[in-house]
């Protein structure tokens, strides 16, 4: 009897998760959060808006605001995001955007892609763009107090758009953030698991 050689079958990655960082860079917390998505059927990388290697302590919050807004912005990455996404789709059968702070109000504007989900995490510029209709289930995570704007008037507006679910939790913008002196560590477990059953469920 012959016997043939079987190559070992080969674990498909089936979902790409794709991270945009908040004003201070790929810093401790936008790594690990990486790292709390990926699984052996899941590869996540976390894109830079910066020049490679740039980011700001939270000291450094003002002059991380300021240079994003001024040699970054809200308009100039969207192209070359767009196409990361579109290429990515070609790849694998789920792409998922998620983004925190600055980085989940360039997730807002690319849910218009045809994308697998998109999870936007205290973008508070979101309010700026609420032209934008997504094409795909969008999370939207919220804080219960933002000091420059009435979040619960945002809440309703999103709430009267397809494809968006919007969730609320105790604390100040940044609450997810370990290293933030924002941190609510029950609002982080509550938004985390919202994040995991919102990836998981199937929607229709």
């Amino acid at each position: 009897m012959i016997h043939y050689w079987k190559k070992p079958k080969e674990v498909v990655m089936k979902r790409k998760i794709i991270i945009l960082h908040e004003i201070y860079g790929i810093n401790q917390f936008i790594k690990e959060q990486a790292q709390a998505y990926r699984d052996e059927y899941t590869s996540v990388c976390c894109v830079s808006l910066y020049p490679e290697g740039k980011s700001f302590s939270y000291k450094q919050e003002q002059q991380a605001y300021d240079y994003f807004l001024h040699t970054v912005g809200f308009d100039a990455p969207l192209k070359v995001l767009s196409k990361k996404l579109l290429e990515a789709s070609k790849k694998y059968d789920e792409v998922v955007l998620i983004g925190y702070s600055v980085g989940a109000t360039l997730a807002w504007r690319l849910s218009t892609l045809p994308l697998h989900r998109v999870i936007c995490v205290y973008g508070s510029r979101i309010r700026q763009f609420l032209d934008v209709q997504p094409s795909c289930p969008t999370l939207v995570i919220l804080p219960s107090y933002e000091s420059s704007f009435d979040v619960n008037a945002i809440k309703q507006k999103l709430g009267r758009k397809s494809n968006v679910q919007t969730e609320q939790y105790h604390g100040h913008h940044g609450f997810m953030d370990t290293y933030n002196s924002n941190f609510c560590p029950a609002s982080y477990l509550q938004a985390h698991a919202n994040i995991l059953n919102f990836l998981r469920v199937e929607q229709h």
